[in-house]
């Protein structure tokens, strides 16, 4: 047998060549055969929320998860079997693999509009995780595809991880052509209809209200929500896939229907409102003021405070200054009379709950019934209008596993929420609501989110922001406390800091547009109506951090009513609905010769 044969003779450099050639040659295979089993799915580890996927119902979450920190986690209910998909971009006539993780009764994984058989594959029970695949080979015209998971009818919900889809990619090519036809249909005083004819090779639409995108939609037609009454908007759309977004269509202007109410809402408040808040339970320095000594500017008047008699108890109690404290205290007689002649003057006054002081923590079912009972005693001695929400401190944080601000799991945050329905309930559609959160538990979520995706954030991040939304219906006022307050980052994602207009500016801008929640563009909070929102801030240098001059206060309101005076922060929009101002205090307000007041006169008018 021949063992070996000698290799002819050839050069070294013709042996290295070959041999270079030959690496290049598996590199070049190598790198093939990557792209040929390439993960074409976007996001399958839910590691960016449901960023890529379209879900009838369905949240993420960190536990449980097969594979990085993230998981799908959706609910079948009724007729909706929580289907979650995505559009993927392929090549024709090719082989695909589609593989996922899956825990959970009758959980589905498949794939639609393959061009030739559609496929899919199921876990009928699955404790823990279980890998599904099935294969499939596109059609000789098929571009796209769509993969998908969902449960079953009527069974629990289920978990879904590390869905990929290998096979060759598809071509992207160019982006679409601008969407034509974008008309605006039915309006009413909060929501514009628009629709528009469909573009070839759109996966779906981007939406822009004034400049800002607003929303994304994989139809032809949409309803923008969340607008104000008796304001002009500018609409456009623009066609999405894979290679990138179109130009936008031709601009369409809707202006929003009045108020069925004529504008000013069944809370009875004036188009532009002062709030202020009256030290009624203490002095604090600034001395005390009577009721009837408040000046009629002030058109929302909290009483300070209404404070539990423990953190977790729920049962709040309003004591008035003692004379002891606050020497030309009135009689409680003369007290109630004032707030009588406050009211048939047309101003509201509310009974405020918390404050520096006053933790309230609603722990329990107990003490949200004792909550309601208690705080419908002290509305119901003084003939009060209704209630502010002064929460601060830890009286609200996020459990480790309440991840989504529209669907809380939090026992003091449901409690609140479900404290203040029946509050709203009882006392019918004239009962004033308002909130004075800080910023740590309102803006801040917009980089941080509870405890967060890792753990070790403060679980107080963000924690009004759940309430908010569960009673954004209900709200009157929303009037954050643009005061002592850190840093806080704005939607130019730069910081912004107390002192001028800009951090008001911004961190109004925040609540009138909405923002994603910890950065995930699949859980935007939405914005607030601009009749539901004023500017907190302190009414001198005594009373608080943040303090601003009557020039800085104007040029904030010219920024956010006319788009004027802005400095280096662009807006998102033109809100001239906005509600007013809201300060702490009529009593620190006094003590500098109401200059705060003064200014919001003569501004408007």
């Amino acid at each position: 047998m021949e063992r070996f044969r000698p290799l002819a003779r050839r050069p070294l450099v013709t042996l290295l060549t070959a041999a270079a050639l030959a690496v290049s040659g598996m590199t070049a295979l190598s790198s093939a055969a990557r792209a040929a089993d390439a993960d074409l799915a976007r996001n399958g580890g839910f590691e960016s929320g449901l960023d890529g996927w379209t879900c009838t119902a369905g949240t993420t979450v960190t536990s449980p998860v097969h594979g990085g920190t993230a998981a799908l986690k959706a609910t079948p209910a009724g007729a909706d079997n929580a289907r979650c998909a995505q559009t993927v971009t392929v090549r024709p006539d090719s082989a695909y693999t589609l593989s996922g993780y899956v825990r959970g009764t009758y959980v589905y994984l498949g794939a639609s509009g393959t061009g030739t058989t559609d496929v899919s594959t199921w876990a009928q029970s699955a404790p823990d995780w279980q890998r599904l695949t099935t294969t499939f080979r596109t059609g000789p015209s098929t571009t796209q595809v769509t993969i998908y998971t969902h449960g079953w009818y009527g069974t629990g919900a289920y978990h879904a991880d590390d869905i990929s889809l290998t096979g060759p990619g598809g071509e992207t090519g160019q982006p679409p052509a601008a969407p034509t036809g974008l008309t605006a249909g039915s309006v009413t005083s909060s929501g514009v209809a628009l629709s528009w004819s469909p573009v070839p090779g759109a996966a779906g639409y981007a939406v822009y209200r004034d400049g800002a995108k607003v929303s994304t939609v994989t139809g032809t037609s949409t309803t923008v929500t969340g607008l104000t009454p008796s304001t002009a908007y500018a609409f456009q759309v623009a066609a999405v896939n894979d290679a990138g977004e179109s130009a936008r269509s031709a601009t369409v202007t809707a202006t929003t229907a009045q108020r069925p109410d004529g504008g000013g809402g069944s809370s009875g408040l004036p188009a532009h409102a002062l709030v202020g808040y009256l030290h009624a339970s203490f002095a604090n320095g600034s001395g005390y003021t009577r009721m009837a000594d408040v000046p009629d500017s002030w058109d929302v008047i909290d009483l300070a405070f209404g404070e539990p008699t423990s953190v977790t108890s729920g049962d709040i109690r309003f004591t008035r200054c003692p004379v002891t404290e606050c020497p030309n205290v009135e009689s409680d007689a003369e007290f109630k009379a004032a707030i009588k002649a406050k009211q048939a003057a047309g101003k509201k006054v509310l009974i405020s709950i918390g404050g520096q002081n006053g933790q309230v923590q609603l722990s329990t079912t107990a003490a949200r019934d004792t909550f309601v009972s208690s705080v419908s005693k002290i509305i119901d001695e003084y003939g009060l209008d209704g209630l502010d929400i002064d929460f601060e401190g830890h009286s609200l944080s996020l459990n480790a596993d309440d991840t989504d601000f529209r669907n809380p799991k939090t026992p003091v945050i449901v409690n609140l929420i479900s404290a203040l329905k029946t509050l709203k309930a009882k006392y019918g559609a004239g009962f004033v609501l308002t909130m004075a959160p800080e910023t740590f538990f309102v803006q801040n979520g917009y980089q941080f989110y509870g405890t967060g995706k890792w753990g070790g954030q403060d679980p107080r991040c963000g924690a009004y922001l759940p309430v908010i939304h569960a009673l954004r219906d209900d709200l009157t006022l929303l009037h954050v406390q643009d005061y002592n307050s850190g840093p806080i980052m704005g939607l130019d994602n730069q910081y912004h800091s107390m002192g001028g207009a800009d951090f008001h500016i911004a961190m109004t801008d925040m609540l009138l547009t909405g923002f994603p929640v910890a950065g995930d563009t699949g859980n935007v909070f939405p914005p607030l109506r601009p009749d539901q929102v004023a500017i907190g801030m302190p009414a001198s240098v005594n009373a608080g951090n943040g303090h601003v001059s009557p020039a800085e206060v104007n040029k904030a309101l010219d920024c956010l009513t006319k788009k004027t005076d802005c400095g280096s922060y662009t807006t998102h929009g033109t809100w001239p609905g906005l509600r007013g101002l809201m300060t702490w205090s009529v009593n620190w307000d006094r003590y500098a010769n109401w200059e705060f007041q003064k200014n919001f006169d003569a501004y408007f008018g």
